[in-house]
């Protein structure tokens, strides 16, 4: 996950709507399953998939009233701490 990436898709979010997020995760999701993708697709894919779902965590963090700033933090703490367990 890469946050300038998160805080781009974010953007997006704020500019026009997280349907189209949601609905760019469900195609992407779709095409993870087919077998023509190769893992380096797939390694692509995921990355772009965790981003989009952080956007829309970290969106869901300022809808409970969270500033941008505290909820990228919240969210990069808790991505954080996945990883050290």
């Amino acid at each position: 996950m890469r946050l300038p990436v998160i805080k781009h898709i974010h953007e997006f979010i704020k500019e026009h709507d997280q349907d189209y997020i949601i609905e760019a995760v469900e195609v992407l999701e779709h095409i993870t399953e087919s077998e023509a993708i190769k893992d380096e697709e797939l390694d692509v894919l995921g990355e772009m998939l965790s981003n989009m779902q952080g956007a829309l965590e970290v969106r869901e963090l300022i809808k409970q009233g969270k500033t941008e700033k505290e909820a990228l933090n919240i969210f990069m703490k808790r991505v954080t701490g996945s990883i050290d367990r």
